[in-house]
C-alpha cells in the first residue's frame, strides 16, 4: 500500500476523505495516483494498492481510524480478486463511497455486470488521457454528490438488548432498513455489561433495554434508553424535521411510488419533501430479491433498489423526513397541510399519498404476543442471519413470500411455506415457482393456516390447521415470517378523501358517478386520473384503489402523479 505524499490537508487539521485506486499494473497504479493527487491532493488523501487483498486491508485500516472514503477506483482485470469483487467487498465497509471501475475496451461487459452487482457509479475506459477531459469531470461530479450527502456520525451505533425482546428487534430492524451500520450486543456478554455499567445502567436486573449508544462528533457516545423511532433517527444522522416552511409537493410514503415521485418532482424543479414513517423502500425494500424489474436481468434486492432511489432523491435535492407519523390531512386556503403525531405539520401546494400497504397480521392465541420474538411480518432483515441451520416457516403465497423463502433457503436447514390456498401458482410469478420447486430444503404445505403460537420467552411452537379436514397439529417453530396480503394505511384519512370499502383511496374516474363529481369538489373540471376527492391531493402505488401491485407500476404512477401536479399548479 502506498500512501500519498501530499501536504497534511486543509486548514484546521480536519481529516481528509480517502481516494483509493487499485491496479495490479504498478505503472498504471502510479499514473492514476499521480493524476488524482494533482487535482485532489489538497482536499483528499490518495492511497493506491496493487491487489484487491491489499486494497481491502487498507480499507479496514481506514475504517478502524474512523476516516471517510469518498471513492474507490478499481481495475477490473486483477488476479485472485477482480475489480467487481473488490468493489462489492468495499460496499460493506463504506457503502456511500463512490465506485468506479477501470476497464479496457474489451471489458465493457464487466462494466454492465458491475452496474447490476455493485451499483457502479461510473466506469472508465483505459487509457483515460487527457485526465482533464476524461477523468476529472467524472470524479468532480461523483465527489460533488458524495460531499452533498448528509454526514452521519463517525462511528458505528451500538445496540444492547435482549435477543427475544420485541423492542430490541424493532430498533435493529429500523436501523437495518435505513441502512445505518450498527453493532448488536446481547445483555450478559462481557462487553455489553461493561458498556451498560459505563452508561449508568444498574447491574441488579432493573434495567431499561434496549440501550443504544449513539456516537457524537468529538465526544463520548450518547446513551439512549429504549428510544422511540424519532429520537433514534435524530441521533443516527437521519433527518426528521423539514428545512422549509412550504413546499410545492409533499409526498407521504417512501415506497417505490413515493421515491419515484420524489425523483421526478425534485429533478423537475419542484420543492419536494418526502415523509416516511419507518424506512424508505416500503414493502419492496424488504424483498430479498426482485428479479422481474426492468433493466436488472440478474435481479437486485429490495434494499439495493431503495438505496439507489434514496441517493437519486438526495442527488436532485428533495428532502426526506424519516420516523414521522402522519395523522391528518386538511385544506388551508390554497395549500394542503399534512399533520404529524407530535403536533407539527408541513404545508405544500400539492400532496401525493403513497403510503402503500401493511402486511395483515395473523389472528389467534399467542400470535400477537410473539410478534418480534419469533413471529415477524415481512423479511425482517435483522433476523435473517439468525436462521442459519434452523427450521423456518414462511406464511403466504405471493411473490414476497416466495422471494423470502428462496433467500432463507440459502442458510436455513429447512423452509416450510404455509399456504392457505390449494397452490402457489395462482398468486406467485412463474419464475419464483420454478425456483422453489428446485430447492431441496423448501417444501410447500397447501390448504394450511396458522391458528396459534406458544412459547415462554420466545416462540417455541405454532399450531397448524388443515383447512380441508379441520384437523390441527402443533409443530416446533422458532422463526415464522408472515406475508399474508395487505391492508391500506389510510385510517388517518378519515373525512379527508374518499376511499372504497376496503380503505383504498379512490381517484380520477372512480370519483365521478353518473356524471356527478365528488361532494365538495370546487374546480370546474373532473378530477385528474390520479387526483383524489380533495383537489391538489394525488394518490399513487398500492394504496390506490384497483392499482397493479407491482414495483414498476408504482414507480410509473409516481412519475405520472408529478406530471399531473405540474398541470394542477399551472392552473392555480
Amino acid at each position: 500500500m502506498a500512501p500519498d505524499d501530499a501536504p497534511d490537508g486543509p486548514a484546521g487539521g480536519s481529516v481528509r476523505p480517502v481516494l483509493l485506486t487499485v491496479d495490479d499494473d504498478p505503472a498504471v497504479s502510479r499514473a492514476v495516483a499521480r493524476d488524482l493527487r494533482r487535482r485532489y491532493g489538497r482536499d483528499y488523501r490518495v492511497l493506491r494498492a496493487d491487489s484487491g487483498a491489499d486494497a481491502l486491508g487498507a480499507l479496514r485500516e481506514v475504517k478502524l481510524r474512523g476516516e471517510p472514503v469518498a471513492a474507490v477506483l478499481a481495475d477490473y482485470r486483477m488476479p485472485q480478486m477482480d475489480g467487481v469483487e473488490l468493489l462489492e467487498a468495499a460496499m460493506d465497509l463504506f457503502p456511500s463511497a463512490r465506485r468506479v471501475l477501470l476497464t479496457a475496451y474489451a471489458d465493457t461487459t464487466a462494466a454492465i455486470r458491475a452496474i447490476n452487482d455493485v451499483d457502479l457509479d461510473h466506469y472508465l475506459l483505459k487509457p483515460w488521457n487527457p485526465p482533464e477531459e476524461k477523468l476529472y469531470p467524472v470524479l468532480d461530479g461523483l465527489l460533488e454528490r458524495w460531499n452533498a450527502e448528509p454526514v452521519r456520525p463517525p462511528d458505528e451505533v451500538v445496540v444492547i438488548g435482549d435477543r427475544w425482546s420485541a423492542r430490541s428487534f424493532a430498533v435493529r430492524d429500523f436501523l437495518a432498513r435505513n441502512e445505518v451500520p450498527y453493532r448488536w450486543l446481547l445483555a450478559g456478554q462481557p462487553e455489553a455489561e461493561r458498556l451498560l455499567t459505563a452508561s449508568g445502567q444498574p447491574s441488579d436486573g432493573a434495567r431499561t433495554l434496549p440501550v443504544v449508544l449513539a456516537p457524537v462528533a468529538d465526544g463520548c457516545p450518547e446513551v439512549l434508553l429504549d428510544p422511540d423511532d424519532t429520537t433514534l433517527a435524530d441521533h443516527v444522522g437521519l433527518t426528521t424535521r423539514p428545512q422549509r416552511e412550504f413546499y410545492d409537493l409533499a409526498i407521504v410514503g417512501g415506497g417505490p411510488a413515493g421515491l419515484g415521485a420524489a425523483v421526478y418532482g425534485a429533478s423537475e424543479g419542484l420543492r419536494t419533501v418526502l415523509v416516511e414513517e419507518h424506512a424508505t423502500g416500503g414493502q419492496a425494500g424488504q424483498s430479498s430479491r426482485i428479479e422481474n424489474y426492468l433493466g436488472f436481468p440478474d435481479g437486485l434486492s429490495g434494499a439495493q433498489l431503495a438505496d439507489r432511489a434514496r441517493r437519486q432523491v438526495a442527488k436532485f435535492g428533495a428532502e426526506t423526513l424519516t420516523a414521522r407519523t402522519v395523522t391528518g390531512l386538511e385544506r388551508s386556503g390554497g395549500s394542503r397541510v399534512v399533520r404529524f403525531s407530535d403536533g407539527t405539520s408541513v404545508a405544500a401546494h400539492t400532496v401525493l399519498l403513497a403510503t402503500g400497504v401493511a402486511y395483515r397480521t395473523l389472528e389467534g392465541p399467542g400470535l400477537a404476543e410473539f410478534t418480534g420474538r419469533g413471529v415477524y411480518y415481512g423479511a425482517a432483515l435483522s433476523e435473517v442471519t439468525a436462521c442459519a441451520d434452523e427450521d423456518v416457516f414462511v406464511v403466504g403465497a405471493a411473490n414476497s413470500a416466495g422471494q423470502s423463502a428462496v433467500n432463507l433457503a440459502r442458510a436455513a436447514r429447512s423452509v416450510t411455506m404455509l399456504v392457505r390456498g390449494p397452490s402457489i401458482e395462482a398468486s406467485m410469478s412463474a419464475y419464483l415457482v420454478e425456483q422453489i420447486r428446485a430447492l431441496p430444503n423448501v417444501r410447500v404445505l397447501t390448504c394450511t393456516e396458522v391458528t396459534a403460537a406458544a412459547g415462554d420467552e420466545r416462540l417455541s411452537s405454532i399450531t397448524l390447521r388443515d383447512r380441508q379436514s379441520g384437523r390441527e397439529r402443533t409443530v416446533d417453530a422458532q422463526h415464522v415470517f408472515v406475508f399474508i396480503g395487505a391492508a391500506p394505511r389510510t385510517g388517518w384519512l378519515d373525512g379527508a378523501v374518499q376511499r372504497d370499502d376496503h380503505g383504498f383511496v379512490l381517484a380520477g374516474p372512480d370519483l365521478v358517478v353518473d356524471g356527478q363529481r365528488p361532494p365538495g369538489w370546487n374546480p370546474a373540471r373532473d378530477p385528474y386520473h390520479l387526483e383524489t376527492s380533495m383537489p391538489g391531493v394525488f394518490v399513487a402505488g398500492d394504496v390506490r384503489a384497483d392499482s397493479v401491485k407491482r414495483v414498476a407500476s408504482a414507480v410509473g404512477e409516481g412519475a405520472m402523479a408529478v406530471m399531473l401536479v405540474h398541470r394542477y399548479l399551472a392552473q392555480q
